[in-house]
Order: C-alpha cells, then structure tokens, then sequence
C-alpha cells in the first residue's frame, strides 16, 4: 500500500496563491464577482480556442466553439490580431495565433521552477524506457503539457510541450483521482460530455489509492499504455502529474505496472521533497 497522496493542494495545480490572491478565489463566485472583466474572459476564451488540432479557425468556427456570437467574435479577432495575439490569413480568412501568444508561453515555461527540477530525472526515465515521459498540470478542460522528452526517435505519438491532454489520458485520470471528492465531482459536472466514465474515475482513484499511480491501459488509444502520478511540487507551484507512455509494444501492462509505475513514483518523490 503505497502512502495516500496529498489531497490539499490538489485544486492549484500550477499556481501559487497566498494572501489577497487565495482569498479572492475562495470567497468570490468567479465570473459574477464585481472584479471580473467579462470582456477580458471573452478575449482569452478565444485564445483557447486555438491548439495543435485547430491551428487555423475562422469567426464562424470560433463562434461555434465558444458559443459567443459572431459579431463579438469579429471584434475580438480584430483586437486581438492589432494586439499581435492573433495573425490574419488573407487566403482562408482565418486566424492563428500570434507572436504575443508565443512571448506569454516562454514566459510561463521561464517562470517553472518544477519544470527545470523535473528536467533530469525525466531524461533519464526516457532513456531507460524508451518512452515519452512528460509533465502536466492542470488549465481548466485539459492537462496541458509543460515538458515533453521522448526516449526513442522510433515514437510515432510525439506529443510536444502545449499539447492538451484529455482527462481520459492516464495524466488526465491521476490529476482526477488526486482531488478531493467534492473538487472533482465539481470538475467532472463542468466537463459534462468530456469527462471520461464513472468507472474510469472510481479505478483512477483505487489505483492511486492502492499503488500511488493512475494507469491508461489501451483506454485513451488502444495501442498505447501509459501511467502517471500527481504530486505537489516541492516548489510551492501547485499540483502536476508526470507521465510515461509509449506504444503497447514497447510498454506492455505488466512491464508499466511493475517497473515504469516504481520509477514515476520515484520521479514524483523527488519532486515533492518527499524522502522514500
């Protein structure tokens, strides 16, 4: 029985909030605070819209997405294109994002300090597997990658740093099952049709509890097995979850359980300041 993970810092995966901060986003109702800029919610709410799968989107298409209408939408678009966030394409009539979106991503990847710890010890977990080990936190409907190293060049699932995990993924699931029940109950209403099973859920929660580890096997993609395990990071950044994953050829069931599980839990343990 592996020791029960720290569920008190499980809602603040990568943020650190102290004083004033913790307190407006315990005690406010969120988007119906006085404090809230709707206009600015809307803005970035249209910057989400865009990822590896829709690098290019058009009013309609982001209207469609974010259920705002189109006329919003085109004026959001222009204030954002004026502002470097968003780039123009004449040909298509279709946005992509821009440099000043690029400018922000280093900027947090900069600000990391568990992504510089994490560096090493992910390196050597992908040498030694042959896998693609990666680290995540939680933004709002997805794990967001935060650093991606890939142990062979054979890989054909290459996922890069901002790619967006679902919470069916296993980095997805251990973010999930490391909640308390109330956050993730939560959680799961708010992702309605996108939340992965309940059964999916209840197991995520009995592995961590009975292994300290959360398993996809064949679950997201049925040739790839994966496993991660979250942890609050020793430096006060909030909740992450490192993940190991490859094709089912390289990772069969029995070789992640018992000897990629042993050493994310070990990666993770390290990251949390937690001596074995």
């Amino acid at each position: 029985m592996q020791a029960p993970f720290d569920r008190s810092a499980a809602g603040t995966a990568g943020t650190s909030l102290s004083g004033p901060a913790r307190r407006r986003r315990g005690d406010s109702p969120g988007r119906g605070a006085p404090e809230f800029i709707e206009a600015l919610a809307r803005g970035l709410d249209v910057l989400r819209c865009f990822g590896p799968a829709a690098a290019r989107l058009g009013n309609q298409d982001i209207a469609g997405l974010t259920g705002l209408p189109k006329p919003t939408i085109s004026r959001i678009t222009y204030t954002l294109t004026e502002l470097g966030y968003l780039r123009y394409h004449a040909d298509s009539g279709k946005y992509s994002p821009g440099y000043g979106v690029l400018a922000l991503g280093f900027g947090v990847l900069a600000g990391l300090e568990v992504r510089e710890l994490a560096r090493d010890s992910m390196l050597q977990l992908a040498k030694a597997t042959g896998a693609a080990v990666a680290l995540g936190a939680f933004d709002g409907d997805a794990m967001v990658y935060i650093e991606a190293i890939h142990g062979s060049s054979e890989l054909y699932l290459r996922l890069p740093v901002g790619y967006r995990a679902s919470f069916n993924s296993a980095m997805g699931r251990a973010y999930l099952a490391a909640l308390p029940g109330s956050q993730r109950d939560e959680l799961l209403g708010r992702l309605g049709q996108a939340a992965p099973d309940a059964a999916v859920v209840r197991q995520a929660a009995a592995d961590l509890a009975a292994t300290g580890c959360c398993f996809a096997i064949g679950g997201w993609r049925a040739d790839i097995n994966a496993a991660a395990v979250p942890f609050p990071s020793v430096t006060g950044e909030g909740v992450f979850v490192v993940s190991c994953g490859g094709p089912s050829s390289l990772l069969p069931a029995d070789a992640l359980r018992e000897r990629v599980a042993p050493a994310l839990r070990d990666v993770a343990r390290q990251l949390s300041g937690h001596r074995p």
